[in-house]
């Protein structure tokens, strides 16, 4: 170590650095928040269920079954495909982001100044820190060097830091003033930002209250799946069973775990973040926009979020008998013609013309002075902190002047000019030096909010979300901020006094305070935690590394684009803009999200359950096996594209709050009176063709039909009429099936009040339409020899089509009943109205 603090002041040389990058100690980035393609794969393709799919699609295809392999492995495949599409997708976005902070850097090799990428410095390099520069590394400024250094993306601290010779210069950090030679201490994931980055990743994203409710579901119907193949099984492993049909039967109770739900939400999520991303938001973790809609808190970070990190010049008060018009122009003069300008210059001269002046001598800005000067003809003028001129003015400045500005979180100087023309503005030894001043006005500046906050924070406040603001600034600043944008509360609280507070008093602050100052990255995160110990869903948006710990530790993180790479790389969320008013599209997008799953979830859960009890029923009743697993591939059309269509056109109002008790009473009526029906059908299809064939009434055409589709022949094989029994029931039950699943939209999304037995009419034409091309895709299904075939079916049958529809009728008329009379509701003891 002592060896490096003692590198030369000309650097390393091109060997050197080559050495020591070759070593491992060049200032290698870190690597992106997002996980390796290798493992977004990995984990999304081999998931549990994917893996149960997985294995009994393997059994299948050594059995020579293709068919109902491709089947029972599709639909996991495709969820797959499309959560890491998704996941890739929002990496790659990701690193391009990040690829555009990367500017190249001064570094002193071979005696020279040579610009080379942040990856290319090496351990033991030395910079050249310029103003506008990034300090890529960690390490002290060296001999000769004097600079101010902005830290708000580090500490929230807007106010420059100045930075002697031996003073740590941090990674994240911005040189605002001065120029100096930084040596490369601590680089790539040893510096500041490196350790702060490593240690967020290592924090987990959650999972969305929806995500746990489905993941709650889809356990509950794989354990009564196990349960029913447990029974079956066994009554198979009695009644002599094959070793493919064992598998067939496998494959079908796979199938009724809802493994569509997942590719439903991946899909679900996709077109959300393509949604909100046209209003500039990038969306970064899949389950993030629904996520939004269950925030009822927001923590953000001042200076560069609920601010653009800007100052505007406010107001100018006269002192005196001094004029506007004479106050204006040497401001506008100071701003115009300063060779350094900072912000409060820039923002000066935003608002104010200048003329060119015949500049004879400067003092910049910097924050050990606290004032800034300039010698022209003009005379000499003098800006800064009133407290910083005190001492040297002629008469003092009113004090009510000053604090009525200060106490509303604006910021005060005070113009003076020199009381002699001739007075220069250093001693005798050339160091600056201030001669005796006569006041002349006050600048008044203000932090620039930005102007799509005010409006954000109304909305997000009608919908009941609370805002919390946490700043590194001074508590009155940040308050008087807070007011503008429209966020009020107590009194606002230093960040040292959590220190000293236990989690039950913190909790206690925390619920009642809407404005932190003074708070350091620690802090942050435990207000995060605080919140999240009271039950609360947090959002955290912010733009600097000291946001990146409570950014993760929030349910949902937001970071701005102009931030931190440290900070995008962790966050959910990335507002492209640097709007923050484009989080309301994303949580009404997100409401949309929940509302269109949740009326998936009834579709999907009714065919399970109804299909469930189906195969309970017949097994009690000793019949065949009523589905294969090519006729699970129905779900296509009776769940699969009716959910994708359903929620897209959901609509973005408050979600249901007592979704798993509605979903109750909705399945547990539909699944027992549909399956019930179903059973019937299957019986009296199965009864016919066993108890017809056996006294040889069978029509001719028919026994054909069955010997195209079974394979087998009539009175040759001993199989021709059980076979012939199963095909005829799975093709009358399976019509029935997607028939009624079809009508089911509409007790869901009825247009009139004709199904407006569950729910109100919506008014909305296109369910209708959508349940009409349903029935006459799934009426080509039964008429495309090649399609009837592939699901295992018979073609067109006037005995399905005569037994099917009165059957219908009567369960429409059933359940119809059941649902207006709350007939389970009673029964289940959930009467509450909807």
């Amino acid at each position: 170590m002592e060896q490096l603090m003692l590198a030369p002041a000309e650097g390393l040389t091109g060997a050197e650095a080559e050495a020591r990058r070759r070593r491992g100690e060049a200032n290698t980035a870190v690597q992106g928040g997002s996980r390796g393609y290798a493992e977004i794969l990995r984990t999304n393709v081999f998931s549990f269920f994917n893996l149960i799919l997985f294995v009994i699609g393997a059994a299948l295809l050594v059995l020579g079954r293709y068919s109902d392999a491709l089947i029972s492995v599709g639909l996991g495949l495709i969820n797959a495909v499309l959560s890491a599409a998704q996941e890739i997708r929002a990496k790659r976005k990701l690193d391009r982001l990040q690829l555009l902070d990367r500017a190249g850097v001064l570094v002193i090799r071979d005696g020279r100044e040579t610009e080379v990428a942040p990856e290319q410095v090496v351990r033991g390099d030395v910079l050249r820190v310029r103003p506008g520069d990034q300090i890529v590394v960690d390490g002290p400024l060296l001999d000769g060097g004097r600079l101010e250094a902005d830290e708000s993306l580090l500490t929230g601290e807007s106010d420059p830091v100045v930075k002697h010779p031996g003073d740590d210069l941090r990674s994240g950090s911005l040189c605002v003033a001065g120029d100096g030679h930084q040596l490369a201490r601590d680089v790539g994931v040893h510096s500041y930002a490196g350790r702060l980055t490593a240690e967020a990743r290592r924090a987990t994203t959650d999972k969305t209250p929806l995500q746990r409710s489905i993941e709650f579901i889809v356990r509950l119907v794989m354990a009564l799946a196990v349960l029913m193949s447990g029974a079956i099984l066994a009554q198979a492993a009695l009644e002599g069973f094959s070793v493919l049909r064992v598998v067939q039967i496998t494959a079908v109770l796979s199938g009724l775990v809802p493994y569509g739900l997942f590719f439903l939400i991946a899909l679900a999520y996709t077109a959300g973040a393509v949604r909100i991303a046209r209003t500039g938001a990038l969306v970064q973790q899949v389950n993030a926009v629904e996520s939004m809609t269950s925030v009822d808190v927001i923590c953000t970070d001042k200076t560069g979020t609920l601010t653009t990190g800007q100052l505007v010049l406010e107001e100018i008060v006269p002192l005196g008998d001094h004029e506007y018009g004479e106050a204006a122009g040497a401001l506008g003069g100071m701003a115009h013609n300063a060779t350094t300008p900072n912000l409060t210059a820039i923002a000066i001269a935003g608002s104010l013309s200048g003329p060119v002046w015949e500049v004879r001598d400067e003092v910049p800005f910097s924050s050990s002075l606290r004032w800034s000067g300039m010698v022209a003809e003009e005379g000499t003028w003098v800006l800064g902190a009133p407290d910083a001129l005190a001492g040297r003015l002629l008469r003092p400045v009113p004090a009510t002047e000053i604090t009525d500005r200060t106490g509303r979180g604006l910021r005060v100087l005070l113009l003076a000019r020199a009381e002699d023309p001739e007075s220069g503005l250093r001693d005798a030894a050339g160091r600056p030096g201030l001669p005796v001043l006569e006041p002349v006005a006050l600048a008044v500046l203000a932090d620039e909010v930005r102007p799509e906050v005010a409006a954000a924070v109304a909305r997000f406040r009608s919908d009941g979300v609370e805002l919390k603001v946490l700043s590194g600034d001074d508590p009155r600043t940040v308050a008087a901020i807070a007011a503008r944008a429209g966020i009020t509360g107590d009194e606002p609280v230093m960040g040292a006094v959590l220190d000293d507070l236990d989690d039950p008093a913190l909790d206690r602050l925390v619920a009642r305070t809407s404005v932190f100052g003074r708070v350091a990255p620690e802090h942050k995160e435990r207000i995060v935690r605080s919140l999240r110990r009271q039950g609360r869903y947090v959002a955290m948006v912010g733009d600097g590394v000291n946001d990146a710990r409570a950014l993760k530790q929030a349910q949902v993180g937001v970071a701005m684009r102009s931030g931190s790479p440290v900070t995008r790389d962790v966050a959910d969320i990335v507002l492209v803009e640097d709007d923050f008013s484009a989080l309301s599209p994303a949580q009404y997008e997100g409401r949309r999200i929940i509302n269109g799953i949740g009326i998936s979830l009834y579709v999907f859960l009714s065919r399970v359950a109804s299909q469930g009890l189906v195969i309970l029923s017949v097994t009690m009743l000793g019949l065949s096996f009523p589905y294969s697993p090519t006729q699970v591939g129905l779900t296509l059309f009776t769940v699969g594209i009716p959910t994708v269509f359903l929620t897209f056109w959901a609509k973005p109002t408050r979600p249901d709050p007592h979704l798993l008790r509605n979903l109750v009473r909705f399945v547990v009526p539909a699944a027992v009176v549909t399956a019930a029906f179903g059973t019937a059908i299957y019986a009296v299809f199965y009864t016919l063709v066993t108890h017809g064939f056996g006294s040889g009434r069978a029509p001719e055409r028919i026994i054909h039909e069955f010997e195209r589709t079974t394979g087998l022949t009539y009175g040759v094989d001993a199989d021709f009429t059980e076979a012939s029994a199963t095909i005829l029931a799975q093709t009358g039950l399976s019509t029935f099936f997607c028939f009624a699943s079809f009508l089911l939209i509409l007790f869901l999304a009825p247009r009139s009040r004709v199904f407006a037995a569950w729910t109100a009419p919506t008014g909305d034409k296109r369910p209708s339409w959508l349940v009409l091309g349903l029935m006459v895709a799934f009426g080509a299904v039964l008429c495309v020899p090649v399609l009837w075939q592939y699901f295992g079916l018979m073609g067109p049958s006037k005995a399905v089509f005569f037994v099917v529809m009165p059957t219908l009728v009567l369960w429409y008329l059933t359940l119809t009943v059941v649902f207006r009379l709350r007939l389970f509701d009673r029964l289940l003891g959930l009467e509450q109205p909807l």
